[in-house]
């Protein structure tokens, strides 16, 4: 049976010893680093699940560790260990191809989920079934170019931005990247962000509480707290207020949602594509 293996690259003993024991428990098996150095020369000599890095290590940058395992080892997911609210480092992050990031202090709640977003990663590469129907057909250059990059984006956790004129198929990329994500047993939830009244829109994305303004007869959740576990596809976004794209961003940025009357907010876990 295939049991998972870290590597886990960080200088903080303190962290590797917290992260080390947490996969234990998980039933990960995993090896440590000090530095990038030390990290590649592990990668050379084992196969490994997934690789954790922190972004500042003492004989470089986290991101410099991200860039060579795409390089070199393409098909191994690498989550990046970021300074707290450092949200400029992280999308830095995912565009060299961290498949995701979590700050500091660890929530071990949200890591577990991270970490089990790994394997299920692993185990759709393992499963070759799932690519055996290809909805995108054409054998052009072009067409194998996107095919390509569907599947190297779907491995990760970054938002995704399609662009094309009317009828291309944007939303037939988007549910191929769900596909092939490990997001896949859970919803897909599109929405036409131009079909909803511009005076509804906080209530369809972020729910409301019953009473919270006339007419909210009972509660109602929120797009984002249906597509929970998968992916948010947010077609024609560019529609969209300014005002509500930026309470968006901040959903995005936060990974929680305040539904309309609630008193707090709540935790959220889905990937955001968008087309327009």
């Amino acid at each position: 049976m295939y049991k998972a293996k870290a590597l886990i690259v960080d200088d903080e003993p303190d962290i590797r010893e917290l992260i080390q024991i947490t996969l234990e428990r998980m039933d990960i098996d995993s090896d440590l680093a000090m530095n990038i150095n030390a990290a590649k020369d592990l990668l050379k000599e084992n196969d490994y699940s997934f690789c954790l890095t922190d972004l500042k290590l003492p004989d470089g940058s986290g991101l410099d560790l991200v860039t060579h395992v795409q390089e070199e080892h393409p098909n191994l997911p690498i989550a990046v260990i970021t300074a707290f609210g450092n949200m400029d480092i992280a999308v830095s992050a995912l565009k060299r191809g961290a498949f995701d990031f979590i700050s500091k202090p660890l929530n071990l709640k949200h890591f577990r989920k991270m970490i089990e977003s790994v394997i299920k990663l692993k185990d759709n590469q393992a499963d070759k079934s799932q690519q055996e129907e290809d909805p995108i057909a054409g054998k052009s250059p072009l067409i194998i170019q996107l095919k390509d990059k569907i599947r190297k984006v779907s491995r990760s956790q970054a938002p995704v931005f399609i662009h094309g004129e009317s009828g291309t198929g944007k939303e037939l990329v988007a549910r191929m990247i769900h596909r092939y994500s490990p997001r896949n047993q859970s919803p897909f939830i599109a929405v036409n962000c131009g079909a909803i009244p511009t005076e509804l829109m906080e209530s369809e994305f972020f729910g409301h509480k019953q009473g919270s303004f006339t007419g909210a007869s009972q509660d109602k959740v929120g797009l984002f707290q249906a597509a929970q576990g998968g992916t948010l596809f947010l077609d024609e976004v560019a529609d969209l207020p300014k005002a509500m794209q930026v309470k968006l961003l901040r959903a995005i940025q936060e990974r929680s949602v305040r539904p309309i009357g609630a008193n707090k907010e709540i935790s959220i876990d889905c990937r955001i594509l968008s087309a327009t």
